[in-house]
């Protein structure tokens, strides 16, 4: 077990000892906070990292003392901050990870993200993720969850129709291209790009290859409003606080977009992508 998992779970514990003190059951203290009950469990079994939103609100719900109330909020923030090993995540749970980020992604109105090489999760329609968890199974031994993975995967999408968040997103035509999934998956996948492209609060860019860029585009990265960065290397998940770091990254992301294609200009190149599919079908 890492330091990383210890803590979470040191965590977790703290806050059922708090709910216990109150006499609060999971499913009044959910109520109370208006969560689903299973949010309850998973923050409390270490399944879910809280964060420092999660912390304040159930130290207020169990009125717990000022001072413990701040310990628990410095131990959040020192969680959030913390270089997370992927591997020992991914065996947590896919679908506790998944978790994890649709509570990140429901306390976000702005988000604007850029991708060099895979489809965004928000995106993706569920047999394209299928394939993508099947390989972050393989390569970092997941616990085997995909079956959930998928369906949590699923339900954050439903974020993308709410009108009160703007998303900004931009992909290379590489990540467009990148044979994730079979013929007939990507084929569904960019036809879902297609859809969502239309949507109202959605900007979303395609940097064609014909396209010079303004810097080697090394890894994606999440801007969460214009407080974290998120991004995420092959063994670490990064988050970053710093206002020179996430200053940093929106200039990164206007430049990129600067350069992509957005509306008809980017719908042209998804469907240039997807008559090269049909020819390859065809042979």
């Amino acid at each position: 077990m890492t330091s990383f998992q210890q803590a979470r779970i040191d965590l977790g514990s703290q806050l059922r000892q708090l709910r216990e003190t109150a006499h609060l059951s999971g499913k009044e203290l959910a109520e109370r906070l208006r969560w689903q009950p299973s949010k309850v469990s998973r923050l409390e079994n270490a399944r879910q990292t809280a964060t420092e939103d999660d912390v304040v609100v159930w130290a207020a719900a169990v009125n717990a003392p000022p001072d413990t109330a701040d310990d628990l909020i410095r131990q959040s923030i020192a969680l959030l901050e913390r270089h997370d090993d992927w591997k020992q995540r991914h065996r947590s749970g896919l679908a506790a990870l998944q978790e994890d980020i649709r509570d990140l992604e429901a306390r976000t109105k702005l988000f604007r993200v850029f991708e060099p090489s895979i489809v965004i999760g928000l995106l993706q329609t569920s047999e394209y993720a299928r394939h993508v968890f099947r390989k972050v199974k393989r390569l970092y031994s997941a616990a085997d969850q995909i079956d959930a993975a998928v369906r949590v995967r699923m339900q954050r999408q439903e974020i993308l129709y709410d009108r009160s968040r703007t998303f900004r997103f931009v992909v290379t035509e590489s990540a467009l291209r990148t044979r994730i999934a079979p013929l007939d998956v990507m084929h569904g996948q960019l036809d879902r790009l297609l859809a969502v492209s239309t949507l109202p609060n959605v900007e979303f860019g395609v940097i064609p290859f014909t396209t010079e860029i303004p810097s080697s585009p090394i890894n994606g990265f999440w801007i969460y409003n214009e407080a974290m960065i998120g991004l995420a290397t092959m063994t670490k998940d990064l988050v970053l606080r710093d206002p020179d770091d996430i200053a940093f990254y929106v200039r990164a992301f206007e430049d990129y977009a600067k350069c992509a294609e957005f509306d008809e200009g980017g719908r042209d190149v998804i469907i240039s992508i997807l008559d090269d599919y049909r020819k390859q079908s065809s042979h």
